[in-house]
């Protein structure tokens, strides 16, 4: 069983707000996570407790990542959001999470994962955790292209 754990961060170019409600709307990840699906399995998918599997791969190469809301809350005051996930198996266990935080060119996002995989030897754990760093990095440089494409516009906040 290996052990992965990396974190990863990325300046948006819009406003907390926004970003936080693209990164809680859990099927729109597979926007801009590659080759990835998620099914929600509660009614209110923004709550602690709530349950969703996401699926990332293709065909027989998929990867079934069980997940529930730990935590989850936004500051309405501190335009701040944080968001953690267990991760249930039944490859993937442990968990992971991200921050929204407000900046003076937007906001910017932290993304972390500490989870053991299943039948991946500790041999290969730092790798994959580079590998998996370097994959949520171009998630996030992809997000960053669909926030500003999708809400140009609507509460931007200007460059500096």
């Amino acid at each position: 069983m290996a052990s992965i754990d990396f974190t990863v961060s990325h300046n948006f170019n819009a406003s907390s707000q926004l970003v936080w409600d693209e990164m809680t709307d859990w099927p729109s990840h597979a926007d801009w996570i590659p080759a990835t699906r998620i099914d929600l399995h509660s009614d209110d998918s923004k709550v602690e407790g709530a349950t969703f599997t996401g699926y990332t791969g293709y065909g027989p190469l998929t990867l079934v990542d069980r997940m529930r809301i730990s935590a989850i809350g936004w500051d309405e005051a501190t335009a701040e959001g944080s968001c953690e996930v267990e991760k249930l198996g039944p490859v993937l266990q442990g968990r992971a999470g991200f921050t929204v935080s407000p900046n003076d060119a937007g906001c910017t996002v932290t993304w972390f994962e500490q989870v053991t995989v299943r039948y991946l030897p500790e041999l290969v754990a730092p790798l994959i955790s580079r590998l998996s760093a370097q994959g949520f990095s171009l998630g996030m440089r992809r997000l960053a292209r669909i926030v500003e494409t999708k809400h140009s516009g609507e509460q931007r906040v200007p460059r500096r």
